[in-house]
């Protein structure tokens, strides 16, 4: 696209935004529900395209130009993956509309009564590599939350993405003359130049939300004024502490690595205390987990050295020594960190000068002592006995996520429904003046209002 074209479809989101602030949350769920309708009449175009997508990353990858990580986010045709597009949009559909909520009501006078009431954000630019279902997703959560949405795929799953964004379009046209929401709400752009205009838009664009490497979301960061909403790693560690359900801590570390290990919220270090490795070696049935689980374990030298001694030998080539980048990495693959800590606290110390502030999960007992580390762990998510797996925003209960921020901002951890709407001040007045109040003048009244007296 040119620059003036960049410009005016900027400026035609602008617009759609404007005129889904006063749209009903019935409107927007006959919305959500004629997109899924047309989702499932246009599958097998929509499969289509994902095998032509797949094709063509599959020699990408042959090459050495895309990551096996990658590849594995591009397919949305085997199993029960398009099922489970499908039905994501109607949980959206069913949540509640998260826009005109009153969260503080406060009566100035008797005359003068001010609200604070949750409104959209506005344009949502967002920008994500492979999974094409994330324009369904984030498509349908910002149409649910009253925004417009720009979204900008990878290259690798063009095909996918433009038709998923045009079959969301043709739904949106063909919602009734009584359903004002316009079909230019979803927007899609295809290059990288279009982005770097799109990042200049800040009178258009209020919202970035990058979903991708870490190179991705730094480039958007230092590109742009607009205020960026993400993550530039997911290095999620598991501490198993000395008083640690051995059979938990087994489950919770394989889950936490190898469920899914191209994703953001899988784990990348495992922290051990030291007490595990010594007497009779409590934390050999976890090593024999991950590594029947064809885990590569990265460790330091004293917890390697105790392994080595622990297990057979045709399994001594998947314990390796780590390096100290090893505990900055985000594998995104069968591979993990492992190194010993001599108490909680130095676990947390671990976790708060290498981890990424996503989410971070303590095996123990003791509730103290996960207490003191939910506490002190400064991330979006602080778990005790639950894998790191569970932070997603479909398993929030939020029907789905735009990402996960680890930003100190309006929004943290998964983002779902709650995380794409703000709020403004409302005043309802009789002619009141700034100018009537004041010292020996008319007082405030500061006084709560009950909800069953609101006025908006």
């Amino acid at each position: 696209m040119t620059t003036n074209s960049i410009v005016d479809l900027a400026r035609a989101s602008r617009l759609a935004s404007v005129s889904m602030q006063s749209v009903t949350d019935a409107q927007k769920n006959e919305a959500l529900l004629r997109i899924k309708q047309v989702l499932g009449e246009r599958k097998d175009e929509i499969f289509k395209a994902n095998e032509q997508d797949k094709l063509a990353a599959e020699e990408q990858v042959k090459l050495g130009k895309l990551s096996g990580s990658l590849f594995k986010r591009l397919d949305i045709c085997n199993g029960d993956k398009f099922d489970t597009i499908l039905s994501g949009v109607s949980d959206i559909a069913t949540l509640p509309d998260p826009t005109k909520k009153v969260t503080l009501a406060t009566k100035l006078d008797e005359d003068l009564e001010m609200y604070r009431v949750t409104v959209p954000v506005g344009v949502l630019l967002t920008i994500f590599e492979a999974r094409p279902e994330v324009v369904v997703n984030i498509s349908c959560l910002a149409l649910k939350s009253g925004n417009a949405v720009i979204l900008k795929g990878g290259k690798e799953a063009t095909q996918t993405n433009a038709v998923l964004a045009s079959v969301i379009q043709d739904a949106l046209a063909s919602l009734p003359d009584t359903n004002p929401i316009p079909k230019e709400a979803v927007q899609i752009v295809e290059t990288r130049e279009d982005i770097s205009a799109l990042l200049d838009l800040d009178r258009y664009v209020d919202l970035v939300v990058p979903r991708g490497s870490n190179s991705l979301v730094r480039y958007i960061q230092n590109n742009t004024r607009i205020p960026v909403l993400g993550h530039a790693d997911g290095i999620c560690s598991v501490y198993i502490d000395r008083e640690a359900d051995i059979t938990k801590a087994c489950r919770i570390a394989v889950d936490s690595k190898t469920n899914y290990p191209a994703a953001c919220n899988a784990a990348e270090t495992l922290l051990v205390h030291a007490s595990l490795l010594e007497g009779d070696n409590k934390f050999k049935p976890v090593a024999e987990a991950l590594l029947s689980a064809n885990v590569t374990m990265k460790c330091t030298e004293d917890v390697r050295s105790v392994l080595l001694a622990a297990l057979p030998s045709e399994q001594h080539s998947k314990i390796v020594a780590a390096s100290p980048e090893d505990f900055d990495t985000e594998f995104l693959d069968h591979i993990i960190a492992v190194k010993s800590v001599k108490d909680v606290n130095e676990a947390v110390e671990h976790i708060n000068e290498h981890g990424s502030k996503h989410t971070d999960c303590i095996v123990t007992e003791n509730e103290a002592t996960s207490d003191f580390f939910t506490t002190r762990v400064d991330a979006a998510g602080c778990y005790w006995n639950a894998s790191t797996r569970f932070a997603d925003g479909f398993r929030y209960g939020f029907g789905a996520e735009v990402g996960v921020s680890t930003n100190k901002t309006h929004a943290r951890g998964p983002v779902g429904l709650e995380g794409l709407v703000i709020y403004k001040y409302k005043i309802r007045g009789n002619g009141n003046i700034a100018g009537e109040y004041g010292s020996g003048k008319k007082q405030y009244l500061h006084e709560p209002i009950a909800p069953q007296n609101y006025k908006v």
